[in-house]
C-alpha cells in the first residue's frame, strides 16, 4: 500500500457487521468532514436517488460524446434516443 494511504481501521468483514451507527462513527472518524456534513451529504443523496432511474425502468434521453480506442472526445455526439430498438450498451466513467 502507497504509504500516503492510510490502512483501513476494520476489515470488510467487520464492516459488513456494523450497523448503520457504527458505521457513521466510523465514516466521521477517518474523514474530513463533521458529522453534521455526513448528515447533510447523506439528505442530499438520498434526494438524488429519488429521482434516479431504477433497474429496469425506460432510461432518461441524453446525448454523449463518441470517442475513439484511444478514449479520446472524435467531435461526434450520438442521442439515445436515436438509437430506439437498436441494442446500446453503455459504460458510465470517468475517461479525462
Amino acid at each position: 500500500m502507497p504509504d500516503d494511504i492510510p490502512a483501513s481501521p476494520v476489515t470488510l468483514e467487520e464492516y459488513a457487521a456494523l450497523d448503520m451507527a457504527e458505521r457513521r462513527k466510523l465514516w466521521v472518524e477517518i474523514s474530513d468532514i463533521s458529522d453534521q456534513q455526513l448528515s447533510t451529504l447523506m439528505a442530499e443523496e438520498k434526494e438524488r436517488e429519488a429521482i434516479v432511474p431504477q433497474p429496469g425502468s425506460e432510461a432518461p434521453d441524453f446525448v454523449a460524446d463518441v470517442l475513439d480506442r484511444e478514449r479520446q472526445r472524435t467531435g461526434e455526439q450520438v442521442r439515445l434516443s436515436d438509437l430506439w430498438g437498436k441494442p446500446v450498451g453503455i459504460v458510465f466513467g470517468s475517461y479525462t
